[in-house]
């Protein structure tokens, strides 16, 4: 509920301020030390706005736009910007881009992100149209170049942006992953991280009593607006976003990037600044979070599932520190998002609001305190890889002879042995081809251990049989031993297994 209680100081008192200079503005990092010495009370009558800030990888994000009328016209049907399709199902000659939408030709290393960064830093635009020509719209195809100027508007709307905090991302698997997280590598070698923490707009407003539809905010630049909350807005466990738009045209590149993320695709860094007006003690209070208060789950993103598994929970000052632990182990980390550009948004948000070019606005309404990130519902069960993977597996330890393995792989009929240790713990796979190998090159007479492939590509039992067929084309293998949590053997599953589901089908 939007609740009316007696407050301090009203908006409208602030902009008074803000117009004749006498308002007091500081960034959400000082506000914590004012609150610390004065206390909540103190520090509503001291200060009169905390500025907020944040600058990540925002994937939710894409620009409308209007080309104008050709001529002849054309109603588009479909169309592209520097072969990036963009949609065009909403007028003849609207269409809506979207950050992560990736070019045709030049696939994961360029896409809609880069296009509308393209735009605002003034190059010119490829634009080729489809239509499918109506008495009105007669022409069919057009292809020119535009700019930002020959658009008549263009409209950074971005459906989720600025989540409250992240969870972190570390890999147990003994393989590279790559991830909207960025690249995480194998047995915990990594932990990546994003948000502002201390500087997050929603960290400091957790219960929206200032931010709501309608706040005024600096984005990308310039000046924009939250126009709701963001999609899987889910406040109630910590992980709220936001809505916003602004005027493309009035932007700066400076405040976004295009960027690509390593065999995974394209995203958009975008800067927003949220202003808070200190209204009352209770506003003050929570704009005196600090890193050391925001808590997140570190997750295993080497389980391929819709829920992966929570490994540790650990503060954003623990992350900010360089390492964290989890499970016994010391992990490194790394953000995504940059802090440095958010306390750089913060500093020019707060340098605005004091030369009175930036005033603030009261929500015409309340972003909700209530959302839904729940999952898709699916019709289709997936098979797993439990159900057709192979059970009855033989193994060979790192001492037997390359000739006993030799005779294993032949009197059992298939071309892989997992190496285990004395706990049945996988700990490298032999093939027919690496006892080839050894033969050609005289080593018949070693050790497995000498000719064992160390890296090995797993699966578990609980994943969807669609993952491991994926990690079995990436990696252009043709097997992949099974694994239970304590990393013992439990089974394989081969390309052949997963034909003859597809053949069944």
């Amino acid at each position: 509920m939007w609740k009316a209680e007696r407050m301090e100081k009203t908006v409208g008192e602030i902009n008074e301020r803000i117009v004749d200079g006498s308002v007091h503005v500081v960034d959400a990092i000082e506000m914590c030390d004012i609150v610390e010495e004065l206390g909540a009370e103190g520090a509503a009558k001291e200060v009169d706005v905390v500025t907020t800030a944040t600058f990540g990888a925002m994937c939710s994000s894409g620009a409308f736009f209007n080309l104008g009328h050709s001529d002849p016209p054309i109603k588009i049907s479909r169309m592209w910007l520097n072969d990036v399709e963009a949609y065009a199902g909403l007028a003849a000659v609207d269409g809506y881009i979207g950050a992560t939408q990736l070019s045709e030709t030049a696939g994961l290393s360029y896409g809609g992100a880069h296009v509308i960064y393209d735009l605002v830093s003034g190059k010119s635009v490829h634009l080729r149209a489809r239509g499918f020509g109506t008495d009105c719209y007669p022409a069919k195809e057009v292809e020119t170049t535009i700019t930002l100027d020959d658009l008549n508007q263009a409209v950074l709307l971005n459906p989720r942006n600025a989540y409250q905090r992240y969870n972190v991302a570390t890999n147990s698997t003994d393989s590279t992953i790559y991830t909207y997280m960025g690249t995480l590598l194998p047995n915990y070698g990594n932990a990546t991280f994003s948000g502002s923490g201390v500087l997050s707009p929603l960290c400091n407003d957790p219960t929206f009593q200032t931010i709501g539809v309608g706040t005024r905010i600096f984005l990308c630049g310039a000046q924009g607006y939250i126009i709701g909350e963001g999609t899987q807005h889910d406040p109630e466990n910590g992980f709220a976003t936001l809505m916003v738009k602004g005027n493309l045209k009035e932007m700066s590149p400076e405040f976004m990037r295009a960027a690509t993320f390593e065999k995974y695709g394209v995203s958009m860094y975008v800067g927003i600044g949220v202003p808070i007006p200190i209204i009352n003690e209770r506003v003050a209070a929570s704009c005196a979070v600090r890193d050391s208060d925001i808590i997140t789950n570190v997750l295993d993103y080497g389980v391929p599932r819709r829920k992966r598994p929570v490994l540790a929970q650990v503060s954003y000052e623990q992350l900010r520190s360089g390492t964290i632990e989890v499970m016994g182990r010391e992990i490194k980390t790394s953000p995504l998002s940059s802090f440095k550009k958010s306390i750089e948004i913060a500093h020019l948000l707060k340098e605005q609001i004091e030369r009175g070019e930036f005033l603030l606005t009261q929500p015409v309404a309340p972003l909700t305190l209530k959302g839904s990130a729940k999952p898709m519902s699916q019709i289709e069960r997936k098979t797993l890889v439990r159900e057709v993977m192979t059970r009855n597996i033989i193994t060979v330890h790192p001492d037997d002879g390359v000739a006993d393995a030799a005779t294993k792989l032949i009197r059992g009929d298939f071309n892989h042995l997992p190496v285990v240790d004395e706990g049945g713990r996988l700990v490298g796979i032999i093939t027919s081809w690496d006892v080839s190998k050894a033969v050609a090159n005289g080593a018949s007479n070693g050790k497995v251990a000498d000719v064992m492939t160390r890296k090995v590509i797993s699966s578990s039992e609980d994943e969807p049989v669609e993952s491991a067929a994926h990690r079995l084309h990436a990696h252009n293998i043709s097997a992949l031993p099974v694994l239970d949590s304590e990393r013992r053997v439990i089974g394989m599953i081969t390309s052949e297994d997963i034909s003859r589901l597809v053949a069944g089908r």
